[in-house]
C-alpha cells in the first residue's frame, strides 16, 4: 500500500490535515490510522471566537456543531457575561467529515500502530504501509522535555426536563466547593434541554475519579434546579498545561525524520489545553507546503513548534505562578482577577496575541498573592520533566 503520506494517529489534528489535503491537494494519497474505532475519539472542542482566521473559520464550519454569541464566567465575587464568539466542534463530525473525503481503503481504525518510520508505519497486525512522509499524531507520549501540570475533567451530556435558561456557555463556574487544585464547572448549552456539563481541576496530578466527578455533576445539576431526565454520553480528558520546557528536546525525543504534531509536538495552548486553533494552523500550514517529502515535513512542522512555543511565554510564566506560587485554595482568586480586565485584553490573550500593554496589565495591579512569594517561586523554579 503505497501513499504520498502516512498519517500516524487519527486525533483532532491529523484529522484536519486530511481534510484540508483532501479539499486542497485532492492528487495526495493520504492515509490515516487510528487504534480507535472512529477518528477523534469521543470529545468536544471549543475554542473562542477570534482564535480563528475568517478563511479557517469557513473551512473549519462542517465541524462546528454549535456556537454562541457570548460567554460567561461566575465566581464567590464576581460574575460576567463577555459578548464573544464561542463555537464547539465534535468528534462524531470529524470522523464524519474525513470518512466523507477520504476514500474508504485510505481510513485504517480499530487497529494500533506498532512502529513507524519516515517512510513507513507498521501496524499491529503486521500490516506495512509504506509512503513519501509519515507524520506522528498520536497523542501525548513519555517525554523528558516538558514540565506539566494538568486540566483534567469528566463530562455528562445531558437532556433535562425543563429548559436550563442558558443563554450561552458558563465556561468557568468557580463558585463550586474547591479541591483538587482548581475546580470548577464547564456547561455548554447545545439546546434548550439539552447540556454539556463538565466537573474540571487545574491540578497537579493526572489521575481522575470517575464516581466522585459524576456525583460531582449530579450535585450541581440538582443546585441548578436541573433534573435530568437522561444521560446521552460521557467524555473525559486530561490536558496538558505547561509550565516549562525545551521543543527542540521534545523533537529529538521522536522518531527521526518523522513530522510531529498535536501534543506530541506540544502543540496546545499552555494555559487552557485548548488544541483546536492549533490543530487548523496545522492543517492550513501542511496544506501550504511546496512539497511533501519527509523531509520538508519534518522542518516545518518543527519549526512551527518551536515558533508557537515561543510566542506563549507569557502563558507558562503565569502557569508557574499559578501553581508554584499559589497555594491551591488561592488559585481560584488568581482567575477570578484576570476575568476583572477588559474583555479584548481577555480576547488577545487566549488567541496568544497579548500586547506588551496587556502583559504589564495582567502582572501589575493589587496581586491575588504576596509578591515576595510569587518573585521567589519564580527565582527558584526547577525544570521538572513530568
Amino acid at each position: 500500500m503505497d501513499f504520498d503520506l502516512i498519517l500516524a494517529g487519527g486525533g483532532l489534528h491529523n484529522g484536519l490535515i486530511a481534510l484540508r489535503l483532501a479539499a486542497t491537494r485532492p492528487d495526495l494519497k493520504v492515509a490515516i490510522v487510528e487504534s480507535a474505532d472512529t477518528i477523534g475519539g469521543n470529545h468536544t472542542w471549543s475554542s473562542f471566537g477570534r482564535d480563528l482566521t475568517p478563511a479557517q473559520t469557513e473551512w473549519t464550519a462542517p465541524l462546528i456543531a454549535h456556537r454562541w454569541d457570548r460567554y460567561s464566567v461566575r465566581f464567590p465575587g464576581h460574575s460576567r457575561t463577555l459578548d464573544m464568539p464561542y463555537v464547539s466542534a465534535t468528534s462524531e463530525l470529524l470522523d464524519a467529515a474525513v470518512r466523507a473525503a477520504l476514500p474508504a481503503g485510505h481510513i485504517l481504525t480499530g487497529v494500533p500502530v506498532a512502529a513507524l518510520d519516515a517512510a513507513s508505519v507498521t501496524l499491529a497486525d503486521q500490516r506495512v504501509l509504506t509512503g513519501n512522509a509519515v507524520i506522528d499524531g498520536r497523542g501525548q507520549g513519555p517525554t523528558q522535555a516538558l514540565d506539566l501540570r494538568w486540566q483534567k475533567f469528566l463530562g455528562l451530556e445531558l437532556e433535562l426536563a425543563e429548559p436550563h435558561g442558558l443563554d450561552g456557555p458558563v465556561i468557568m463556574d468557580a463558585t463550586v466547593p474547591q479541591s483538587d487544585g482548581y475546580r470548577f464547572v464547564y456547561t455548554l448549552p447545545f439546546g434548550p434541554r439539552h447540556v454539556l456539563i463538565e466537573d474540571t481541576y487545574f491540578s497537579d496530578g493526572p489521575d481522575l475519579a470517575p464516581e466522585r466527578l459524576r456525583q460531582h455533576l449530579a450535585d450541581y445539576a440538582a443546585a441548578q434546579g436541573w433534573q435530568v431526565v437522561r444521560t446521552i454520553r460521557e467524555e473525559h480528558g486530561i490536558l496538558p498545561i505547561a509550565l516549562g520546557g525545551d521543543v527542540e528536546k521534545l523533537w529529538a525525543e521522536g522518531v527521526p525524520g518523522v513530522g510531529r504534531v498535536g501534543l506530541r509536538a506540544a502543540r496546545f495552548n499552555p494555559a487552557t489545553g485548548y488544541s483546536f486553533p492549533d490543530a487548523v494552523r496545522t492543517a492550513d500550514l501542511v496544506a501550504g507546503l511546496p512539497d511533501f517529502s519527509a523531509a520538508t515535513l519534518d522542518a516545518a512542522l518543527r519549526t512551527a513548534a518551536v515558533e508557537a512555543w515561543d510566542r506563549r511565554s507569557l502563558f507558562r510564566l503565569l502557569n508557574k505562578l499559578l501553581f508554584l506560587a499559589a497555594h491551591p485554595h488561592e488559585r481560584r482568586r488568581i482567575l477570578e482577577r484576570f476575568y476583572r480586565l477588559d474583555a479584548h485584553l481577555i480576547g488577545r490573550f487566549y488567541a496568544s496575541e497579548s500586547t506588551f500593554g496587556d502583559r504589564l496589565r495582567i502582572l501589575t495591579g493589587k496581586p491575588p498573592i504576596p509578591i515576595p512569594r510569587a518573585v521567589r517561586a519564580l527565582l527558584d523554579y526547577e525544570f521538572k520533566p513530568s
